[in-house]
């Protein structure tokens, strides 16, 4: 009964080896098609002055796709990225606004 559980996890492991390897090349695939809507988005924001929603959108997924294969590579979670699994879902994009510094009214902490 060892004998059969040791091969069925052998056997196991060279299949996620063999997808591993399929990952590896939609990774540097997905890393090309980055690259390209970084350097399109850049542009965007160059030529109108504002990022693209869409670019935005869908750059965010492919990073959280990316990151999913990595997670699988190095054995961080057994759920395999898409086409196995949902594509990502795109996050709210975390823009950072400039806000002018307020000067704080000073605390008078022995108020009655």
């Amino acid at each position: 009964m060892n004998h059969s559980k040791s091969t069925a996890e052998r056997e196991s492991l060279v299949l996620r080896a063999i997808w591993m390897l399929v990952f590896f090349f939609v990774w540097q695939l997905a890393e090309v098609v980055l690259l390209v809507v970084v350097v399109v988005q850049l542009i965007q924001r160059c030529i109108s002055g504002e990022p693209s929603r869409t670019l935005q959108e869908f750059g965010d997924s492919l990073s959280q796709y990316i990151a999913q294969i990595g997670r699988f590579g190095t054995f961080n979670t057994e759920r395999k990225p898409w086409p196995l699994s949902d594509w990502p879902t795109p996050r709210p994009a975390d823009m950072e606004t400039v806000v002018s510094p307020v000067a704080e009214e000073p605390k008078n902490e022995a108020q009655p």
